[in-house]
């Protein structure tokens, strides 16, 4: 079972949302005290009073089995002089918070649920939920034929819910006691095996029975020191109830060892918040059992390190697939690039799904330079001439490339040095850019993308090197015939590249600088710039004669790489 859409009107400074499709990861993002929070505690409430009906619910059957709610069972979840929106609170002296949930159910949990409630559903199951001061109503609101009868079966309803589905809520303040609470309820609930073991039951009465003296004598001081001051004082006894001594049997202290073993409370913001959102998400997976599990996170970075934040954003995804995420961000490292509509635009305590990276940069506050304003993936290369063969080589061979760089969503950004890689990719990331990279298959290619990799900032699914079969290391130029280009270098320098020195299996730039020495020529970076500015003019005029045949298979692969992540972005801006 999961959570297909969820509404809310009237909770605090939310007075309406549109309906708002979740998917497996929902993202609610937006400028500081504009509902962002607001939302996600209202779901919050919603799932809750749901969870909360299918325990003490059977204590009044007749009413709960209507869909009444007594307001004893939620009030410390509502309080309406808080939750209904102030603003409305003189005129609507009667008003009502509503949350409207639509559950979406399996095949084979749509069979459990007409054998359990007996009435079919055709896979949704939307429930709405009004809470006012006092008391709340909550109404399957299913159209058509057998509406009536489930409007009379609330109670089986919840309890089938309950059965399927449960959630956690994990705040934006996370301590070390938020670490200690949980993992204290884990081992009370691990202990409580024991407890009805004989040894263990032995153990404590052995335990009570050495206690006891050193208590009697205790009571027997202070009773002797009270008597001076209140003479009718005629005993005094003090003892410790079986269920303190067990709970002083389940505290615990946890020790983080990462390099130095140090307290968890001693540790700094960032080491306790990542380890109450860890171990929050350990417990509630530990107790879901067989149910489908709701993670509702509020601002997972945190008192975050930016390094933390990118091995964060893989542990989300990760439990994204174990489970339903919806979580409130500023962050833009968190934003859903590919699926646009899963991020939930929150501005002046309204909701509406994003369409565009373009919204979403501009509800963030990112600043992109202007020829990312539009692109749904950036390409990044070495420098600028690199950028002239690559644009105008992809556009000959695909017209989907051509069409998307004419269009803009797709852009080619320069590193203008592959050591700045890491920095490139990290203004790219928190401009909310798709981004692929092709790297010379050199020492410094290699050394950088592995300093990126180390930082989270780039996989290998997102890099294509410039590998030339029998070669050590190569660079781009190495795809490039020569013939295209041996009379502008004769011409032009005074060098041959039908030398023997240029057909060696050094990269490029080694060869070129051979052969201009062996001609007694100067070999610059000015020099090598205009080679490569000279070579790239010519790919740029002819592409069609540019690519060494031999050589096609690497340049082949990068080509189709770039397809593909077109075609993933497109595809999943369509599909919202």
């Amino acid at each position: 079972m999961k959570l297909a859409s969820f509404s809310v009107l009237n909770y605090r400074s939310i007075v309406r949302t549109e309906k708002l499709i979740l998917s497996d990861s929902t993202i609610l993002i937006g400028p500081n005290n504009e509902g962002k929070s607001n939302i996600l505690h209202a779901l919050v409430t919603a799932l809750t009073i749901l969870r909360r009906l299918a325990g003490p619910m059977r204590i009044l059957p007749a009413r709960l089995a209507k869909g009444e709610i007594p307001g004893f069972m939620y009030r410390s979840l509502y309080d309406w002089e808080d939750d209904f929106p102030m603003s409305k609170q003189e005129k609507q002296f009667n008003g009502s918070s509503v949350f409207k949930l639509d559950f979406v159910l399996s095949e084979k949990e749509r069979e459990s649920f007409k054998t359990r409630i007996g009435s079919s559903l055709n896979g949704t199951l939307p429930i709405e939920l009004t809470v006012g001061k006092s008391e709340a109503l909550l109404r399957v609101t299913k159209q058509g034929k057998g509406a009536a009868a489930l409007l009379k079966k609330v109670d089986k309803i919840c309890l089938f819910v309950s059965r399927l589905l449960d959630h956690v809520y994990i705040p934006a303040i996370r301590t070390a006691d938020s670490a200690q609470k949980v993992v204290n309820g884990m081992l009370e609930r691990e202990l409580a095996q024991l407890e009805d073991d004989p040894e263990y039951q032995a153990a404590l009465e052995e335990i009570a029975k050495i206690q006891k003296p050193v208590l009697e004598k205790m009571a027997s001081s202070i009773q002797t020191t009270l008597s001076e001051f209140l003479p009718n004082v005629k005993n005094v006894s003090i003892s410790i109830a079986e269920e303190d001594r067990h709970r002083a049997l389940r505290r615990c202290s946890i020790t983080i060892d990462d390099g130095v073993p140090t307290a968890l409370e001693r540790k700094g913001d960032g080491v306790q918040s990542l380890a109450a959102l860890s171990l929050m998400r350990h417990a509630s997976e530990a107790n879901a059992g067989n149910k489908d599990i709701i993670l509702a996170i509020e601002e997972p970075e945190s008192h975050l390190h930016p390094r933390a934040i990118h091995q964060l954003k893989g542990v989300i995804s990760d439990m994204a697939t174990k489970g339903q995420i919806i979580m409130t961000t500023h962050c833009p490292l968190f934003v859903d690039r590919v699926n646009i509509g899963s991020n939930i635009i929150v501005t002046k305590n309204k909701a509406v799904p994003a369409k565009s990276i373009a919204e979403i940069r501009n509800v963030l506050g990112v600043r992109a330079a202007d020829n990312l304003q539009h692109a749904e993936l950036v390409l990044v290369v070495e420098g600028d001439e690199d950028r002239i063969e690559v644009s105008s080589l992809l556009s000959h061979y695909s017209p989907l490339i051509a069409l998307a760089l004419k269009q803009g969503t797709l852009s080619i950004d320069c590193l203008n040095g592959g050591t700045n890689l890491r920095y490139k990719l990290s203004m790219l990331r928190e401009a909310l850019c798709n981004v692929y990279v092709l790297l010379d298959d050199d020492k410094c290619g290699k050394e950088s993308f592995e300093r990126a990799e180390q930082e989270l900032l780039i996989t290998q699914a997102d890099v294509t090197f410039t590998v030339c079969a029998g070669m050590k290391e190569a660079e781009f130029e190495d795809f490039i015939d020569p013939d295209l280009y041996y009379d502008a270098i004769r011409n032009g320098f005074g060098v041959t590249v039908r030398a023997p020195k240029f057909k060696s299996n050094k990269k490029w730039a080694e060869r070129m600088k051979d052969v201009f020495q062996q001609h007694g020529k100067q070999w610059t970076a000015k020099v090598q710039i205009q080679v490569k500015q000279v070579i790239a003019d010519l790919v740029e005029a002819d592409p069609d004669k540019a690519l060494l045949k031999a050589k096609r298979d690497a340049f082949d692969s990068f080509l189709s790489a770039i397809e593909s992540k077109l075609l993933e972005c497109s595809s999943a801006t369509a599909s919202k």
